[in-house]
């Protein structure tokens, strides 16, 4: 259904995803070019907020970053209202170009060496210093709207990926341990203020499933969490999932390298990366909380501990 609104002879379609959103890779009959059908879940984004992403992701492509281009339907739109008879629900589709490689986090597990990691990370530092440089330099259009990462929606009464110290699988002691580390962290997060130069557009989601390699490039997709928010929670976000590898220190230190080869980084900012990290650990436990079908019991068990640790080190 979605498909008949937008120019597209169809040869086959893949899904490719299921979690936040539906995505599927579409082949056309008559194009080399494949492209990316995403159906949205129901009531997280609006669509002027969908609007504004492929509003900002097409100025990201036009200032040279590698990010996916908007197809529009016949009448002009970014996305199309599908109705699902099934659940009652309706949703709003979209299609962007399908970018070739692989996800990082299925390239980095063969990367031979500590050197190859390195540069792979120095890359995503320049990446991220590159579409922060954009975002504080760019004037948005009327009608722009994204959500703020700010300290209400990190830490707040209602975070915007759900209140995290509320989850099941936490204890009583470790639901307190988790409110208390928020009301720490809501303070230092509003101490930090939010100047245009540390605080804009971030990608909000920058882990190695949203990066694609290919052949030593990289690109960004799944621009849907994007936000208002401090470009040390994109860093922090990019570097989550190593924070427990050995060579942690090395690629923490070649990603902070390929930022500011391309965009200051003061050491005010960076102290503030273990923070994030812990924000970052917040969120990820709020987003388990909010979507139960994606339940992963083992991953949240080291998840829910790791930050548990963290909480009771920091604070």
């Amino acid at each position: 259904e979605a498909l008949k609104a937008f120019p597209i002879k169809l040869e086959d379609i893949q899904i490719v995803c299921h979690s936040e959103n539906v995505t599927f890779r579409v082949i056309p009959r008559d194009s080399q070019t494949h492209y990316a059908l995403r159906l949205h879940r129901p009531g997280y984004n609006s669509l002027a907020e969908l609007n504004s992403e492929r509003q900002w992701t097409r100025a990201l492509k036009e200032a040279g970053l590698a990010v996916p281009v908007s197809l529009a339907t016949f009448e002009g739109h970014h996305f199309q209202p599908v109705n699902i008879q099934a659940t009652g629900e309706r949703c709003l589709s979209g299609m962007t170009t399908w970018l070739e490689g692989v996800p990082l986090n299925e390239h980095l597990p063969g990367c031979s060496g500590l050197n190859a990691r390195e540069q792979i990370y120095r890359q995503i530092g320049a990446m991220a210093a590159k579409s922060h440089n954009q975002s504080t330099g760019w004037q948005q259009p009327p009608g722009f709207q994204r959500r703020r990462l700010d300290a209400n929606g990190l830490v707040g009464e209602d975070p915007l990926w759900g209140r995290f110290w509320e989850h099941a699988a936490l204890t009583r002691s470790e639901s307190r341990l988790l409110q208390r580390a928020r009301q720490q962290l809501h303070i230092a997060l509003e101490r930090l203020g939010m100047e245009r130069s540390t605080f804009s557009l971030i990608h909000a989601d920058l882990n190695s499933d949203n990066i694609v390699f290919d052949n030593g490039k990289l690109a960004m997709i799944d621009f849907d969490d994007v936000a208002y928010g401090w470009h040390m929670y994109d860093i922090a976000t990019a570097l989550f999932e190593e924070r427990n590898h050995p060579d942690f220190a090395s690629l923490r230190d070649s990603l902070l390298a390929g930022y500011q080869e391309h965009r200051p980084l003061g050491e005010k900012e960076i102290s503030t990366l273990e923070m994030f990290l812990l924000i970052r650990g917040l969120a990820l436990i709020g987003w388990f909380h909010q979507r139960p079908e994606h339940d992963e019991p083992q991953y949240l068990g080291e998840l829910k501990d790791a930050i548990c640790a963290d909480c009771e080190r920091l604070y």
